[in-house]
């Protein structure tokens, strides 16, 4: 039966995945940049290179440090889906993994509570939600989606955190681990959902137990994430992360039916703002007629009637206060990305909250409506045809690169300003240099320029601190362009053997071993937990 219901689940994600095969792959927000993303480190894992941190041909070649601080959970994804299917294929076969893992994550929290065909129904509902979809088809925030299939699991493991053992901290540690590896944004709220869940609880139970087991989880969780979450932090002032804040992307800009100076903000905003509108009246008539669940499962009513609530009440203007001086809050960006978290209530409330059939597929008929008639009222969905993506390969393949993300690049540099026909190597003047024997990769550079005086050269790379430079067998520190912050290298008279390597600055080698001692130290607890569970058994 189990693998009938993963097929269920799959075959409703491929229904929702369905337009693909008339339109093609619509072209969100963020359909470049993962496309990009995708292509260009399946490229440097043909090159050897594991775990990419610099995006070479990001900003037509000059690079940016773009995989230091994307989680990697949705580039290995994609480029992993690009190594077995073609490109045009990729995004509609993630759409659907991304969904059914959704619809399966819902499974295993509703069937707690409910009879396998409800839980079931409750799946399906999550899985192809309307902010879902709407990710899928206006956004194509890829790692967004890719974290939908953790929200379940967070409820669910904040309800166990009082069984005995130290088993439920190590599950909800991998969980949180796993929301940095996927999307930041998403991390941020889930770590604020697993705070206010556990408080809540801890109200509920009248102890501070869940509140601790809620901290151990998250420090532990950190740390197994280490390996990325140290280096963004710590690299964060070596680029321009305020860039993720700029006017139009700020939480001041995006709460429910606001307005800029921005017609096309203006038109998605309303878009959304309506689905979220639907959203939150039918949460408040699933919470008010679920209402007899309370008397038989007061704890889960209660956290999910509380967590849905204030999903809610984050996406309006008048919780601006706290996005400005909450925690890391405003990195969420957008308030109705709290949509993730109120959808994983919606589907269990409106399960409970409606017996017959006709009612549920009624109430998903009117929501899955809202946005088809709304999206295409207000703001139609964007397509790339077949020949568009692979108009994209060929700029990975060719080597021509493709326009990069400026929260990316080395601080104080403006990429808009960079000239795409330098060469790799030029001269004080923009003049092209000789080079022999240049061997030009993503994490290494060398070549061999002769010079018929002293000179500095200006290459097509940006200056990034990681970058170890070494001119004839000696260290050699570095020069940074004025506005463009392209590499610039001082040169003596002669010949010239330069090697530019990307190399392992302490932050990461910190990050490394604090991830691995995490990892042992959790292989420790899970184990002695295991003996102690075997030996109260045998007793």
């Amino acid at each position: 039966m189990a693998i009938v219901r993963v097929l269920a689940l799959g075959a409703v994600s491929f229904v929702a995945i369905s337009p693909f095969f008339w339109h093609g792959s619509p072209s969100g927000h963020d359909f470049e940049f993962h496309m990009f993303s995708w292509m260009e480190v399946l490229g440097q894992w043909k090159q050897n290179i594991v775990y990419p941190r610099w995006a070479a041909l990001a900003h037509w070649g000059y690079g940016e440090a773009r995989f230091l601080f994307y989680p990697p959970a949705s580039w290995t994804v994609g480029a992993a889906l690009g190594a077995l299917l073609p490109w045009k294929l990729v995004p509609g076969a993630y759409s659907w993994l991304a969904l059914t893992l959704a619809g399966l994550s819902m499974y295993r929290l509703a069937q707690e509570w409910l009879p396998a065909q409800d839980a079931l129904f409750a799946a399906a509902l999550y899985a192809v939600n309307p902010y879902h979809l709407l990710i899928v088809y206006w956004r194509s925030a890829f790692a967004e989606l890719l974290a939908a299939a953790l929200l379940p699991l967070l409820l669910l493991r904040i309800l166990r955190l009082n069984e005995p053992g130290f088993r439920p901290v190590l599950w909800l540690s991998l969980i949180l681990a796993a929301a940095w590896l996927t999307n930041a944004p998403a991390a941020v709220m889930i770590h604020y959902s697993a705070a206010g869940l556990a408080a809540v609880l801890a109200v509920l139970e009248r102890s501070w137990r869940p509140v601790m087991r809620t901290a151990l989880a998250v420090a532990l969780g950190a740390g197994l994430a280490s390996f990325y979450l140290i280096p963004a932090a710590y690299e964060g002032s070596w680029v321009n992360l305020g860039e993720v804040l700029a006017p139009g992307v700020r939480p001041q800009d995006n709460f429910l039916f606001t307005h800029i100076a921005d017609p096309e903000h203006n038109r998605f905003n309303l878009l959304v703002s309506t689905i979220a509108a639907t959203e939150i009246a039918a949460l408040a008539v699933a919470i008010w007629f679920s209402r007899t669940w309370r008397s038989r499962e007061r704890r889960p009513w209660v956290l999910l009637s509380c967590w849905g609530g204030l999903a809610a009440l984050a996406m309006l203007s008048i919780t601006n206060f706290l996005w400005q001086h909450l925690p890391k809050l405003r990195f969420v960006q957008l308030p109705w990305r709290f949509l993730l978290c109120l959808n994983a209530v919606l589907a269990i409330l409106l399960t409970m909250a409606t017996r017959r059939w006709s009612l549920r597929v009624s109430a998903t008929v009117v929501l899955l409506a809202v946005l088809v008639i709304a999206g295409y009222r207000i703001q139609p969905p964007w397509w790339d045809t077949p020949a568009d993506i692979e108009e994209m390969s060929d700029a990975i393949s060719e080597g021509m690169g493709y326009e990069g993300t400026d929260e990316y690049v080395p601080a104080g540099a403006d990429p808009s300003e960079l000239n795409k026909d330098q060469p790799q190597v030029a001269d004080s003047s923009g003049r092209p240099m000789r080079t022999d024997d240049a061997d030009w990769r993503p994490a290494q550079k060398q070549f061999v320029v002769r010079a018929d005086r002293p000179a500095l050269l200006i290459l097509r790379l940006f200056n990034y601190p990681a970058w170890e430079v070494m001119v004839n067998g000696r260290r050699v520190e570095a020069q940074t362009t004025e506005v463009t912050g392209q590499m610039e290298i001082p040169v003596a008279t002669g010949r010239n053997d330069v090697r530019i390597h990307f190399g392992r600055t302490v932050d990461r080698t910190i990050g490394g071993v604090v991830s691995f001692f995490s990892l042992g130290l959790m292989l420790a607890l899970w184990i002695k937990t295991r003996a102690k569970s075997g030996v109260g058994e045998a007793t």
